[in-house]
């Protein structure tokens, strides 16, 4: 009927339908990225099919393969944007958002057709449940973390990632370049470095900043007691470039009269940097011969091309500024590090900034044998670095291997009997949501998933409230003594995320497409 009123190209679907179209796109989504989950979690190849970019990434980051994926169905989108934000707000557990959502909806699914209850009843119900979950999962955790168990939140998290055969020496480095930033959680003051070459174990933390760009023709390879000038200024204007321009001289003398007029132009720009007193000046543009002559001239280190990021990293490290115009040295604060050197990684050379202004200045060099590897290394480092700034804002922790989902469910079960009415179904539904999670972990490592879960609610309900899944050999084993930890901030995110999705997803009974209206018609 609506149709009838609605412009031409305009596509209504109502009630059942709806309702369906959103569950299934859902669903989908989840069962894509849930074979990733757990540490025996498989990978992905993402192949771009543009003629002009034939890139291929393999991954089983869940952010990145959501991210990746071009998608039509408007309640997928919700889960990709719900996994972008747990990226965002924690770094893990994007695909364990997903899959809880979707389990949720597959849960709601079976209410909906099979029991007809209404969804409002279903969300009423989950509510109540998010709230008993978030009271169980408060109840695992421990108030404070010590430096032991950030290593053992490292390591957990990155089980799961490719590196997990050297997980013991890249969380090491991890916490170790989190705690220099001494609970500041600015993880811009850490950067990685991706070098071909050598193998996963060759990787390491260097204490400093490293820039991979090189030093100007002449100029000294090493520099003490830096004083650091940061610039985003043009530097190549001391050739003539006239474009769409048209000049017209009767000798050439005057062109070489305008050309001196350019570099009388670029030198005093020179003087004006040199005013300020500094030995380094780094520019995020390109610098010219000329003006790179009159630095080695003067005995300044000039480093170009030092791109966007590159510049702003190294404005937060060395304390510095960046500046663009030159006419008040006083005013411009000029950043420090204690020596500035060339130095050889593998075949590459890199810039090393030591003794920085901020101490928590520092840089992880990646190496592995393609490209490919040093991606998915990149963001495993970035998922365990994120997550341990999280656990140090928030120093709160939990075991992991499926005890908390087990803890979070019996204790939803046990309130689902106490509430009235078809709320409690609802309440139920949730619980076994958080269940399927340990049961896609333990199914992807090829274990029985329905006898390993079975065991672990078992061992819950005898009051052993620390056991999980040992994925190492398939059984029910203690997590205290394996050292499986995970941030509790995490988690909380993962329940509270996945519940506000799947509910405001269920809430939909209409999805009406539609072209945007058209500039003439808006005039």
């Amino acid at each position: 009927m609506e149709t009838a009123y609605m412009g031409a190209g305009t596509e209504v679907d109502k009630g059942e339908n709806a309702r369906l179209s959103s569950l299934i796109g859902a669903m989908a989504i989840a069962d894509l990225v849930k074979t990733t989950l757990g540490p025996k979690g498989m990978d992905k190849i993402l192949q771009a099919v543009d003629p002009n970019d034939q890139s291929i990434s393999v991954t089983n980051d869940g952010a990145t393969i959501l991210s990746k994926i071009p998608l039509d169905n408007a309640a997928a989108k919700v889960l990709v944007d719900m996994a972008k934000v747990q990226d965002k707000e924690v770094g893990d557990g994007t695909t364990s958002v997903a899959v809880l959502c979707g389990e949720l909806l597959r849960e709601a699914e079976q209410l909906l057709l099979q029991q007809r209850i209404h969804p409002q009843t279903i969300c009423a119900g989950w509510r109540l449940a998010t709230k008993v979950a978030k009271v169980a999962l408060d109840q695992c955790a421990t108030e404070g973390v010590t430096d032991d168990d950030l290593f053992k939140i490292a390591s957990t998290t990155l089980s799961s990632k490719l590196v997990n055969a050297e997980k013991e020496h890249f969380a090491r480095l991890c916490v170790s370049a989190v705690q220099r930033l001494k609970g500041s959680g600015n993880l811009d003051h850490i950067q990685i470095i991706k070098l071909p070459g050598g193998s996963l174990r060759d990787s390491y933390l260097e204490e400093g900043f490293l820039l991979q760009k090189s030093i100007g023709v002449g100029q000294p390879k090493r520099m003490v007691n830096c004083k650091i000038l940061l610039a985003n200024t043009s530097m190549d204007t001391d050739k003539i470039k006239i474009y769409g321009s048209r000049v017209q001289v009767d000798s050439l003398n005057k062109v070489a009269e305008i050309e001196q007029a350019e570099k009388l132009k670029m030198k005093r720009k020179v003087d004006k940097i040199l005013a300020h007193g500094c030995n380094v000046f780094i520019n995020r543009q390109l610098i010219y011969n000329f003006p790179e002559s009159l630095f080695t001239a003067s005995k300044v280190m000039a480093i170009e091309h030092a791109d966007f990021d590159g510049i702003e990293r190294l404005a937060a490290v060395t304390g510095g500024e960046v500046v663009s115009t030159f006419d008040n040295p006083d005013k411009v604060q000029l950043g420090q590090c204690d020596v500035l050197e060339e130095v050889v990684i593998g075949e590459t050379k890199v810039l090393r900034f030591g003794g920085c202004k901020s101490g928590a200045a520092c840089s992880i060099v990646l190496r592995g044998s393609s490209n490919h590897i040093l991606d998915e290394a990149e963001r495993s480092i970035h998922d365990a670095l994120c997550i341990l700034a999280a656990t140090l804002k928030y120093p709160r922790r939990i075991y992991g291997g499926g005890c908390t989902e087990v803890a979070m469910a019996e204790a939803i079960d046990k309130a689902a009997k106490e509430t009235p009415g078809k709320q409690a179904l609802a309440m139920s539904s949730f619980s076994k949501a958080l269940l399927q999670l340990p049961m896609i972990v333990a199914d992807n490592g090829g274990y029985d998933a329905a006898d390993l879960v079975t065991k672990l609610r078992a061992a819950h309900a005898a009051g052993k409230t620390s056991c999980g899944l040992n994925m190492s050999n398939g059984t029910i084993g203690d997590m205290a003594e394996l050292g499986v930890m995970e941030s509790y901030r995490s988690k909380l995110q993962v329940v509270t995320s996945a519940s506000e999705a799947a509910e405001m997803i269920l809430r939909v009974d209409d999805i009406i497409k539609a072209a945007p209206r058209r500039r003439e018609e808006m005039m």
